[in-house]
């Protein structure tokens, strides 16, 4: 290693152990990346960055315990410098948004980090930022859409546990008839066909989770 190429230091957060071997697999050959600490959820994130402040630090969204969403959240609160990329099965736009609005400079998918993981952990070192077309044409249209309001969302997330509009009314404390109107609004900000159509647009956008 030359002087003018300094040890990026990375640390790995993933639930999958077999997904960090890979990352470390295909890191290995870099002779200028380093990856110098691991963590399976939120929690042993948060800590291992206390402990290693690495210069770039790959963060799953799925994590167990606490998200990676809180765990960049928490990072950022007392690292305001610290430098993120999201590791992610999904293009959800919902989910793409509240990684970038949370402090995150790259959304990396999982599909495509050997082709592009030594590069993105290059740019980010130099104070890049890497949002792949795709995921910024994602951002862009969420803009663009009328959000569904907190209630939709719990609406919706109940609708994918495959419950009836009496038996989300119920839950939630309201009539029939509103959760009717609930259910119309939201297909109609999602542009979606039926209530199963919805579901599967809130999957792929991260609206909700199942």
């Amino acid at each position: 290693m030359t002087q003018d190429m300094p040890l990026i230091r990375v640390l790995v957060v993933d639930d999958h152990p077999l997904l960090r071997e890979g990352i470390k697999a295909v890191l290995a050959g870099s002779h200028d990346i380093q990856v110098v600490g691991e963590a399976g959820n939120g929690h042993e994130a948060i800590a291992a960055y206390r402990l290693l402040q690495p210069d770039v630090t790959l963060m799953d969204l799925q994590l167990p315990e606490l998200d990676g969403m809180e765990a960049i959240r928490a990072i950022r609160a007392d690292f305001p410098q610290a430098c993120i990329a999201i590791l992610t099965t999904y293009r959800g736009d919902v989910r793409a948004l509240h990684a970038i609005r949370a402090g995150a400079q790259a959304y990396l998918l999982k599909s495509t980090l050997r082709k592009e993981l030594t590069e993105v952990i290059r740019a980010l070192a130099a104070g890049e930022r890497h949002i792949p077309p795709e995921i910024a044409a994602d951002v862009a249209r969420a803009l663009g859409r009328e959000a569904l309001s907190a209630r939709e969302v719990e609406v919706l997330q109940c609708v994918a546990q495959g419950q009836a509009n009496k038996q989300i009314g119920t839950q939630l404390g309201l009539s029939e008839d509103t959760i009717k109107g609930h259910v119309r609004s939201i297909m109609d900000k999602l542009g979606a066909n039926n209530r199963t159509h919805a579901v599967s647009i809130g999957i792929e956008r991260g609206i909700i989770t199942f």
